[in-house]
């Protein structure tokens, strides 16, 4: 896997005096094999961000790049994104194992493909058997899987993901995050993990970026920022993590 690095980004919409800025001046990276969660609350840039890496919405300035070269506009692209909703991110009238293929490298044989589509499903913990299935057949952690072996189908550089457990009810939420650092752990993937839920981006990431009205206002390692966290907004993201309920016999 490889870096990806944000120089002075900036993302505005609109124009004019009703411009808004929404990413403003991050300067971040994502190391090579590791996992920077980037956590915030809703409105705070962290999604936009993300988009702005795959090319969905233009940067007003800065720059992104991964291994040093600017991500490019066309063509082949290094990164590759999961996105939150598992029921909108996948085509309902193709099937999983069409989904998978369609992101492939061009130049691969029939044969080569299903062969790949088969290994990538294995990969998510899916059967293989069921690649010519339509998605409307699978529960809303498995089209995520689907979505996460279609995403790593691109042979991506580095890997976004983009609140891909929010969707998800609880108990799901933790398989998903199970086999994100199981893929991690043997791929060596890079990752951006995007994240409003401090407790997850805890369980999956080594490096944190907290951003807070567009602006990232505290970085380091997971252990650093959320064990001794120096942002009064930090402190207030910890605080409202869930504590379990203690009893009294």
């Amino acid at each position: 896997m490889s870096e990806l690095r944000f120089e002075n980004v900036s993302v505005r919409y609109g124009h004019g005096r009703a411009a808004m800025t929404a990413v403003d001046d991050v300067s971040i990276s994502v190391p090579d094999g590791e996992v920077l969660g980037v956590v915030g609350e809703s409105g705070s840039g962290k999604s936009t961000l993300a988009r702005a890496a795959v090319g969905l919405v233009p940067l007003h300035s800065g720059r992104i790049l991964v291994d040093g070269e600017p991500v490019p506009r066309r063509g082949p692209r290094p990164l590759q994104m999961v996105f939150q909703d598992p029921y909108s991110s996948l085509d309902p009238r193709m099937t999983i194992g069409a989904s998978i293929a369609e992101i492939m490298p061009s130049g691969m044989t029939r044969r080569a493909r299903a062969s790949e589509v088969a290994r990538l499903l294995e990969l998510v913990h899916l059967d293989p058997g069921k690649a010519d299935t339509y998605p409307a057949r699978f529960s809303g952690g498995q089209r995520q899987r689907v979505a996460v072996a279609r995403a790593l189908a691109g042979k991506p550089r580095v890997l976004i993901a983009d609140e891909i457990t929010s969707a998800l009810d609880v108990l799901i939420q933790g398989t998903i995050l199970n086999l994100i650092r199981e893929l991690q752990a043997e791929l060596g993937l890079s990752m951006l993990f995007i994240s409003h839920n401090l407790a997850v981006v805890r369980y999956v990431a080594s490096r944190v970026a907290v951003m807070h009205d567009g602006r990232v206002v505290e970085e380091g390692t997971s252990a650093e920022v959320l064990g001794d966290p120096q942002d009064p907004y930090t402190c207030e993201l910890l605080a409202a993590i869930p504590r379990p309920i203690q009893f009294t016999p």
